[in-house]
């Protein structure tokens, strides 16, 4: 859609926070609806929520909703924005979801949603892992790259938020792709301790 599409809302955040916030009136006279109670546009392309399900205004429960979004405010045809909605039971595959947002969902025995709560958390796991300049790090399997090199343990180059890797045997400057995302391992340090020897003691003279 256009921006005079998203009904002189900004950003899709703002735009979807409205558009899943409503009430309407069933044919018997009661109402139901939804409404957003915490959301997060993560990565400039997936929407998450936390949304109440309402009935005749009483919040029935919590579910999570994703939103995977196309946003370019600067396209040339117009036509900036543009989304695809789905609920937790759905399964979706983004599994991005910010932990606060979880944290106020309903409990649930719908083994879809289950299992993506299970991935969001899996990949907070993940993204929780310390990072630091200079860690040996090592993948289960060897990471192929474009100037030859293949290899399975690397060290990190940490500059602020930015990451990269040097090869095992610190040669290179490499990048992995959605890094924070894959399983790999800490490699030990192997420290070598200074022997101290204890002094010796005098000889003792026979008698």
């Amino acid at each position: 859609m256009t921006s005079a599409g998203m009904g002189g809302h900004a950003t899709p955040k703002a735009y979807l926070d409205t558009q899943f916030t409503y009430s309407r009136t069933d044919d018997g006279g009661g109402t139901r609806g939804m409404r957003v109670i915490d959301s997060a546009f993560v990565g400039n392309r997936v929407w998450y929520a936390a949304t109440e399900i309402l009935a005749d205004g009483e919040v029935q429960y919590v579910i999570a909703l994703v939103c995977l979004v196309r946003w370019n405010p600067k396209a040339k045809d117009g036509y900036s924005f543009a989304y695809k909605d789905m609920e937790e039971s759905m399964g979706p595959c983004e599994a991005g979801c910010p932990a606060r947002i979880l944290r106020l969902l309903s409990p649930t025995a719908k083994e879809s949603a289950l299992d993506w709560r299970r991935r969001c958390l899996m990949r907070l796991r993940l993204h929780a892992r310390k990072v630091e300049n200079g860690m040996r790090i090592r993948f289960p399997r060897a990471i192929k790259f474009s100037d030859g090199h293949s290899g399975t343990e690397f060290i990190v180059v940490k500059r602020g938020e930015k990451i990269t890797f040097h090869s095992s045997e610190g040669h290179g400057h490499y990048r992995i792709s959605h890094f924070r995302d894959l399983s790999w391992s800490v490699v030990p340090e192997t420290r070598i301790h200074r022997t101290v020897f204890a002094p010796s003691l005098p000889s003792a003279k026979a008698a």
